[in-house]
């Protein structure tokens, strides 16, 4: 079977469960392509979506706040006349020329854009893939009902009556899970990942990361942090592609042997397998991931938009703490470190929740019941 898995560069949580996705079907035996859906408007433009929303979102995280609202409260901007839906669509007939000559059994989409767009494909020219959308937040994103697809694959089935208020038909729907790659899903010894970072067994590891981009007040927190916690407390930043961030901690923390700065990681697996708490935004892949290792999570709420109905979900269940300000977020994290129970609780309850993978059921939707999965072929 031939599976195209369509992206789209703004964060890097889309493109990491594309590459969930990617990696599964590839595993048994399956072609896979991913792509950038944008690029088939334009590279430029696919560039200039890309460099703005994360500029907007690293330092005017109110202006995404407010544009993420305008979104909720306006489902008309992505109607058929709609001057985005039409900058969206000028790719259409390059992606379905793409399509057609590659003769693809299922198209998935990892964005609202992307299903924007390949619903326009169906309309317009018609295809025999199925085809799917999963969602990457715990809520129903603006304009996903604008699209039309096959299937949609959502974090939980406490979604689903949100989903079917918006207009995706309950049929259509299934619980899947967000899918993550399959070393967010190995748990690995926690003693013997710390002593890969030269981290003493018997010491707590803060990890620090606000998604890829570096947003938010990590400066303040980790100084902050640093200061009140006890020498026993080891604490990791990673500071994504935010190179003056990390130019200027790396500066700030230069004499503190207990604060490491990084920047881009590949293997943030092997951090979350260090770590005894971890402090982020509510992105949802990246908190997704953090729940398949059972680690304990205390949030900063940075930018609302999708990330305040991700952070309501996994308070809501006691999946993670939330700290209303900077300043305070220290004192939380104090008394988790030093009450084992809560750090306990909270690791058993993601372990219950986050024990399966959630590309099995996405697999058995698109490719369960295929000749080639059957053995036919």
């Amino acid at each position: 079977m031939k599976i195209l898995i369509l992206s789209c560069n703004t964060g890097e949580g889309h493109n990491s469960c594309a590459a969930a996705v990617h990696e599964f079907f590839e595993k048994r035996g399956h072609l896979c392509d991913t792509v950038d859906v944008l690029g088939f408007v334009s590279k430029k433009f696919s560039g200039f979506i890309s460099k703005w929303h994360a500029r907007i979102y690293r330092h005017m995280p109110k202006l995404f706040d407010e544009g993420y609202d305008f979104a909720e409260r306006h489902d008309e901007i992505f109607d058929e006349n709609a001057p985005v839906y039409k900058m969206l669509t000028g790719g259409t007939e390059r992606l379905n020329n793409y399509i057609e000559s590659r003769e693809y059994d299922i198209i998935l989409c990892t964005h609202v854009f992307s299903s924007l767009i390949l619903t326009d494909i169906k309309n317009s020219y018609g295809t025999k893939a199925k085809t799917g959308f999963i969602a990457t937040d715990y809520t129903c994103s603006p304009s996903t009902a604008d699209s039309d697809l096959d299937h949609y694959c959502i974090p939980d089935e406490s979604l689903r009556d949100e989903f079917v208020k918006k207009g995706i038909p309950s049929e259509k729907i299934t619980a899947t899970g967000i899918p993550v790659r399959s070393c967010f899903l190995e748990k690995r010894d926690k003693a013997a990942a710390k002593s890969r970072l030269h981290i003493p067994a018997d010491h707590d590891h803060i990890l620090i990361m606000c998604g890829s981009m570096g947003c938010g007040p990590i400066s303040k927190l980790t100084k902050n942090l640093s200061g009140q916690m006890p020498e026993n407390v080891e604490i990791t930043v990673i500071c994504g592609t935010n190179k003056t961030l990390r130019r200027r901690m790396s500066f700030r923390f230069r004499n503190n042997e207990r604060v490491r700065v990084f920047g881009f990681v590949e293997k943030v697996d092997e951090l979350m397998d260090s770590a005894d708490l971890y402090i982020t935004k509510p992105g949802g892949l990246s908190i997704t991931e953090a729940a398949h290792k059972a680690l304990p999570m205390a949030f900063m709420n940075v930018v609302n938009g999708c990330e305040i109905y991700n952070m309501k979900y996994f308070v809501d269940k006691c999946f993670a703490v939330c700290a209303k300000a900077c300043d305070s977020i220290e004192n939380i994290c104090v008394d988790m470190l030093t009450d084992g129970k809560k750090l306990a609780d909270m690791a058993f309850k993601l372990g219950q929740d986050f024990s399966q993978d959630p590309m099995n059921k996405i697999y058995e939707i698109f490719a369960g019941d295929s000749e080639y999965d059957k053995g036919k072929i």
